[in-house]
Formats: structure tokens, sequence, C-alpha cells
């Protein structure tokens, strides 16, 4: 199952409808500009994993973009509708549960209408976990840690298709960004953590990345600590590993064609995996 499974059942507005009979305004701001916030969050086997984190993560987002957000009671409303009407389909520890709100119909430009009403949608797909270790390309793309849509999670991901398609070309999984500064930030869509004189760090959102749920998590996990460190550190670096939704705590084996660590999995990579692990096992909502 895929996000465009027309068999799925999908949750548009408070309403269950089959994937394949969904739709949304041409005019939706999320459509035309990218106006719109949203969480992905993996469903261990059709159940949430730290939804309350991705909620206020969610409320947080929609905040800072200016829209209204539905509420946490509805955000649970939907995961427990959506993830009911697709029981039998979920049966992976690391399918993806999406849930999007727009800000409604808008101007064909930048223009919001002061009286649009948002839109509140989910979707679930199927995913197999990923292996333990990948590559990674860094880009010359920079994050910018004090623009209007810093440390918010919203769909305005032009960039980082852009980035994660030139990954792909070369043979990797993800892209890695500097901020203009030359320091190291954040993939496209994960948190990176590095091993630098036998101490676990990885960049502080200040310098320009998104707060990752399993990035937190793992910094109250382990003695990882933030610490800013340049671009080129990745190469200096012991053992790298990125954090996301899917990836849990992956290890980098090699960046740019470089090999990380001899193309092996660090001791304190394999400890964080087995931490988040860990983690997951004491609480799905942790």
């Amino acid at each position: 199952m895929s996000f465009t499974d027309a068999e799925a059942t999908a949750w548009v507005n408070g309403e269950l409808i089959r994937a394949g009979a969904a739709s949304l305004p041409l005019l939706d701001h999320g459509i035309t500009v990218g106006d719109a916030v949203f969480e992905a969050i993996k469903l261990v086997h059709g159940e949430p994993f730290a939804l309350t984190r991705h909620i206020r993560r969610m409320e947080r987002s929609a905040r800072g973009l200016g829209l209204t957000f539905p509420g946490e009671a509805t955000i649970r409303r939907a995961v427990t509708e959506i993830t009911t009407a697709n029981r039998a389909r979920l049966t992976s520890p690391a399918d993806v549960l999406r849930i999007t709100l727009t800000a409604g119909i808008g101007q064909i430009g930048s223009g919001r209408l002061p009286d649009a009403v948002p839109h509140l949608f989910a979707l679930v797909t199927n995913h197999a976990p990923e292996p333990a270790s990948t590559s990674v390309i860094t880009v010359p793309f920079t994050r910018n840690p004090t623009g209007g849509l810093a440390g918010l999670k919203t769909t305005s991901y032009a960039e980082n298709a852009l980035a994660l398609a030139l990954a792909k070309e070369r043979g990797a999984s993800e892209a890695l960004f500097p901020n203009a500064a030359g320091r190291l930030t954040e993939g496209t869509g994960s948190n990176v953590f590095l091993v630098l004189d036998g101490r676990l760090i990885t960049p502080p959102l200040s310098d320009g990345a998104l707060g990752g749920v399993t990035r937190d998590l793992l910094l109250e996990w382990t003695d990882a600590v933030e610490e800013s460190v340049p671009l080129e550190a990745l190469w200096e670096a012991d053992e790298v590993f990125i954090t996301s939704t899917v990836r849990n705590a992956q290890g980098v084996t090699a960046v740019d064609g470089q090999s990380v660590g001899g193309g092996r999995l660090g001791p304190l990579t394999q400890a964080a995996a087995e931490a988040f692990a860990a983690g997951q096992a004491r609480s799905l909502d942790p």
C-alpha cells in the first residue's frame, strides 16, 4: 500500500472515505503555495508511536504558521478512526500515518482568504523497516535558522525533494544540509548525530534543524549532547547516524562516497539503536 492506494481508507475533514475518491480544491493553499503543516507518525502494527509528541509539534507548527489548530481531541480521533479502518493493512512495525492541516482555499498567489476553512486529512502507507545502515551525500543548499519557517514542519518541501533526488541519483538515501555559516544542520527528513573524540553530538536546533521526535527521544535516552559542528566534521567523525520516524537510528557508512568508520556500524551507533528499540518497547507514547 502507498499514499496513492485507491482502496485504502483516508480520513478527510472528519469523514472516512476511500482514498481513490478523496480530493482537495485546486485552490487549497496547501497545494498552491505549500501553506500547510503535517506530521508523519510511525505505526507499530497499527498502533501510533509517540503520538503525544507528534501532536504537540503539529500544534507548534500550526500556530507558528498562523493556522488554527483543530485541537488534540480531533487529531486523536482522526488517528484512531483511520488506523481502525485500515487495521488489516497495517501489519508492519514501521508503517506510517501522515496527517496534514492546510490553510484551506486561498488566493492563486500567497494571499490567504480571511474566511478560509482549514482542511485536515490523514493517510496511511505501508513501510518496511529500514536497513541498519545507509549512505548519504551533502548538498550546497543552506538551511536558514532565522527564517519564518525555521522549526516548523510545513509542507514546503520542494528543496528537500530536490536534494533527495540528487541523493538517489548518487546512490544514497539521504542528503545533509549546512547552514549559511557552514555548520551541519539536518537531512531532508532526518536529524544527524556524530561521534567525535568519543562524544555523541547532534547539531542544536538554533543552527537550523527541525526538532525530530526520534532526535528528542535519543537526547533523553543516550548521553548525546547538542553542539555546533562544521559540515566538514562529517569526514572527521568516527561514527555518523541519522534519525527519523521511519529510520529510527540508522548508521551512515559513507558520506559523499567516502567511508565512515571503515564502512561498519560503530559501538555508539549500535548503542543508540538499541536504546531507541528499548525505549519503544517500554512505551508506545513516551
